[in-house]
C-alpha cells in the first residue's frame, strides 16, 4: 500500500506503518500458536509474510514493534521488493531506480551479416554487470559462439576480466578500463600513480623524486588484491613536491597497485583507449545501444509479464528472438529506404493521391 502521502508528514506515515506491523504480527503469532495446525505455518504465503516483517520491522528495547526506515533496512540484495514476486529486488543505477531484474544482451557485429542477439542473461537487479562477464563467456563457449573480440562498456570490464577472457577463452575483451580515481589524476596535476615506477623484482615503488618505498604489503579491497607501497615519512616531509604528491600534512605518500600482470594490462589499456585507433575499434559497440533501444521501445523489454526470475528470463529470450526476426527481415529486404520515416499525414496523402 502507498502510505507516503498521508497527511501529517513522516510521523503519520510511521504511525500507520507500525499499525500495519502490529496487525501483521497478530497473524504471525496466530500461525505459530501452540494450537495451530503445523501445516499452516508451512504455507508459502505465511513464510513470505514472516520475511516481509523481518525486513521491515524490529523489536526495540522496550518490546515494541518498530518500523525500519530507509537507513535501517537490510541490503536490497537480501530483501525482496514485492510479496508477489520474491525474486524482484529494488535497485538504483545512476539516475534510474526500479524494482525487478537486469537483462544482458550479447549481439553479433560481423560485417556483411545481420546483427543478431546470440546470448541473453537475466539476473536479479542487484547483481552488478561486472559479475556477468565471465558467466557470459562460459555460456558462449558451451554454445560454440565465442567471439574473437568482445566489445563491452566500462561496467563489464576490468584488468582481471581482460586477463581471464584471454587466458581461458582466447577472447580479446575490448572496453574502457576505469580511469585512475586519485585526486592527482582527477585534477590533472601532481603525481598520480602513473608517475611512479614499479620495481617488481625488488617489490618497491620509485617516486618521481627518486625515493624508494620502504614497505610492500598485500591489501585486500573488495574482490581485488592490491600491493601497497608506502614511502618513508622522513623522505616525504622534506620533499619540495609534497603538495603535488599528497594532500596529507602528516602521513607519507602510499600507492596501491594491482599484481604485475593486471597492472600492466591496466596501464596499457588506459593508454590505448585515448588513441584514435582504439576509439575507431570501439565505435562498433554503438550498435548494441540501438538494439537495446529497439527492445525497450518496440518490444516492451522493461515490462515483465511474468513473476519470478526463471519466467522473466524466458520472456527476455522471446523478446530477443522477436528482435532477431525483425533484424533478419530488414537484412533480407533489399528495397531502398529513405533516411527519414514519413509522417502519418504524408503516408495518408500518398495513399489517397
Amino acid at each position: 500500500m502507498e502510505i507516503g502521502k498521508l497527511p501529517g508528514g513522516k510521523a503519520a506515515v510511521t504511525a500507520r506503518a507500525e499499525e500495519f506491523g502490529r496487525d501483521g504480527q497478530k497473524v504471525l503469532a496466530a500461525a505459530w500458536a501452540a494450537g495451530t495446525p503445523p501445516r499452516l505455518r508451512l504455507l508459502p504465503q505465511v513464510e513470505i509474510l514472516r520475511q516481509v516483517w523481518v525486513h521491515h520491522y524490529f523489536w526495540d528495547a522496550d518490546g515494541c514493534l518498530r518500523w525500519r526506515d530507509g537507513h535501517t533496512l537490510p541490503p536490497a540484495s537480501l530483501r525482496f521488493d514485492s510479496p508477489y514476486d520474491t525474486d524482484a529486488h529494488y535497485c538504483v543505477k545512476r539516475d534510474t531506480a526500479w524494482s525487478g531484474y537486469r537483462t544482458h544482451f550479447t549481439e553479433s557485429c560481423d560485417e556483411e551479416r545481420p546483427e543478431l542477439v546470440v546470448h541473453v542473461a537475466t539476473t536479479i537487479s542487484t547483481v552488478q554487470d561486472i559479475d556477468l562477464t565471465d558467466t557470459i563467456h562460459d555460456e558462449l563457449a558451451e554454445r560454440q559462439l565465442l567471439p574473437a573480440e568482445h566489445v563491452v562498456d566500462s561496467g563489464y570490464i576490468s584488468p582481471a576480466r581482460i586477463e581471464r577472457a584471454q587466458r581461458v577463452h582466447g577472447i580479446t575483451l575490448l572496453g574502457p578500463v576505469v580511469a585512475d580515481h586519485s585526486a592527482q589524476a582527477k585534477a590533472a596535476s601532481g603525481f598520480g600513480k602513473a608517475a611512479f615506477t614499479i620495481d617488481w623484482d625488488n617489490e618497491q615503488a620509485i617516486c618521481p623524486r627518486g625515493n624508494t618505498s620502504v614497505s610492500w604489503t598485500e591489501l585486500r579491497m573488495k574482490a581485488n588484491t592490491y600491493l601497497q607501497a608506502r614511502f618513508a615519512e622522513a623522505d616525504c616531509r622534506v620533499c619540495p613536491d609534497r603538495t603535488r604528491c599528497t594532500s596529507s600534512a602528516i602521513r607519507p605518500r602510499s600507492i596501491a597497485v594491482l599484481p604485475q600482470p593486471l597492472h600492466e594490462i591496466q596501464t596499457r589499456n588506459r593508454l590505448d583507449q585515448h588513441t584514435e585507433q582504439w576509439q575507431d575499434r570501439y565505435a562498433i559497440r554503438a550498435g548494441i545501444e540501438a538494439t537495446l533501444s529497439q527492445n525497450v521501445r518496440a518490444h516492451g523489454l522493461r515490462r515483465s509479464r511474468y513473476r519470478g526470475l526463471a519466467r522473466t528470463h524466458v520472456q527476455h529470450v522471446l523478446t530477443a528472438m522477436a528482435c532477431n526476426v525483425a533484424s533478419l527481415a530488414d537484412w533480407i529486404d533489399t528495397a531502398p529506404r529513405t533516411r527519414r520515416r514519413g509522417t502519418h499525414f504524408r503516408t495518408l496523402c500518398s495513399a489517397t493521391a
